[in-house]
């Protein structure tokens, strides 16, 4: 048998649970979609048929139930790509970890995550109100760093033109990397939304070019992030999460993909009326197709 994971490894709460989530294997779907916002969760879970399991701790917080007969999860990761860091790695665990013997299993269990969160615009013709779909992400946030991965063919070509356009030209200090959504997620979802790429930055304001009181480090950021081209693929909206859920859960064995409802149109400043009724239209939308994954 494989060496016990350490107590300080995996965190396994008195009751069972593990640590940060609060949860316990037989509580979370295989399914899950993930919102930033704790409050989107019962945006999310109001449109299911029932729901058996509620948890929250922290900023997670979790709903489990069915739609349409289909037992689905959904959880709230709060912001960055340090709490989806959390999330991914705990969700996992609760599938591929044996809690009593405290081992990794030696049969994976394939999970599905959707990402349906909020974004910045970044093209004239991406207005607020409107989705995107994540073909794929650029992380400027640094977490994949930290791991030992491997990335298939694109993903590499798509870091190394990334790391020759922002970091080695000067544009960037921090070396982004490259990371795919599962395409045939992408396709469930591309009929109602923009495909394209995906920026993830380590923060609101400075990492995505806006000004204050604090002068980022390149006052014509956006410019140099808009006009990025990959084998036809634009960057169409900066976000905070969307490599995060990519790499990691690609890296354990997942199938991710990132949905995005633009509020803010960064090329003409302008911001959506009504944000919260755009979630609703994009969640409206999209949990129809989840019954397809």
């Amino acid at each position: 048998m494989a060496a016990s994971l350490k107590n300080s490894e995996l965190i396994i709460n008195p009751n069972g649970s593990i640590y940060h989530l609060a949860l316990k294997p037989e509580q979370i779907a295989d399914t899950v979609v993930l919102v930033g916002d704790p409050e989107r969760v019962p945006m999310v879970s109001n449109h299911f048929d029932s729901i058996e399991f509620e948890a929250h701790n922290r900023e997670f917080v979790t709903h489990t139930g069915t739609y349409k007969g289909k037992r689905l999860s959904v959880i709230s990761t709060g912001i960055g790509t340090g709490n989806i860091d959390i999330v991914l790695n705990e969700v996992d665990a609760l599938f591929n970890v044996d809690f009593d013997n405290r081992v990794v299993k030696d049969s994976l269990t394939q999970l599905t995550f959707v990402r349906m969160g909020t974004c910045g615009g970044l093209q004239e013709g991406i207005q607020y109100d409107e989705m995107v779909v994540s073909k794929s992400a650029l992380g400027f946030d640094g977490l994949l760093h930290f791991y030992d991965l491997t990335y298939s063919a694109r993903e590499q070509a798509l870091t190394e033109a990334a790391r020759v356009q922002f970091h080695e030209s000067g544009k960037i200090r921090i070396i982004p990397y490259g990371v795919d959504s599962a395409p045939e997620l992408v396709e469930v979802f591309s009929s109602f939304s923009h495909v394209g790429i995906t920026v993830s930055c380590a923060g609101f304001y400075g990492p995505q070019g806006r000004k204050i009181r604090l002068r980022p480090h390149r006052e014509n950021f956006l410019d140099f992030v808009r006009n990025f081209d990959f084998e036809g693929d634009k960057v169409t909206n900066f976000e905070m999460e969307t490599s995060g859920i990519l790499g990691i859960g690609e890296a354990l064995g997942h199938k991710c993909v990132s949905l995005s409802t633009v509020v803010a149109n960064r090329v003409t400043g302008e911001f959506s009326p009504n944000p919260k009724k755009a979630v609703n239209n994009m969640i409206e939308e999209a949990l129809p197709r989840v019954l397809h994954l």
